[in-house]
């Protein structure tokens, strides 16, 4: 008898009150983060245990993820790089560079326009788009 782990619940429960935008930016990971650092007052910032790993095709890949948190403790923005090495955290978005996601309070249309725009003005962002749950395939690759 095999039992199977059903993780739709954790995922379900990861994206509830979370928005998530793609962006593509043809820059160096670091480099990126520190043009949003300078334009949008943020701090992102890697950690070690903010990484995703991935085996495919018997090799490990490795995705980095930039946090930062907001000061009021609202809600916390994740940065994802969605490729290495040839692989794709979501291969649905391999058009995609980074991967934005906002998790905590939710915030409203108006708002999450407002960072789009700010991020479309960035030298080097080519386009700021917002992803629809409905759209990811591979929903548990970002689930830290």
């Amino acid at each position: 008898m095999k039992l199977r782990i059903d993780n739709n619940d954790t995922v379900d429960d990861f994206f509830e009150e979370s928005r998530l935008m793609g962006i593509v930016a043809p820059l160096k990971n670091y480099h990126f983060c520190w043009l949003l650092n300078q334009h949008l007052r943020f701090d992102f910032r890697t950690y070690q245990d903010l990484e995703i790993q991935l085996e495919k095709k018997k090799r490990k890949y490795f995705f980095t993820i930039f946090n930062h948190i907001v000061e009021n403790g609202s809600h916390q923005h994740y940065l994802y790089q969605n490729a290495f090495d040839g692989e794709y955290l979501l291969p649905e978005f391999k058009h995609l560079d980074y991967l934005w996601l906002i998790k905590g309070e939710r915030p409203d249309d108006a708002e999450f326009e407002d960072l789009m725009a700010s991020i479309r003005d960035i030298e080097g962002v080519q386009l700021v788009t917002e992803i629809t749950d409905e759209k990811i395939k591979n929903k548990t690759h970002l689930v830290l």
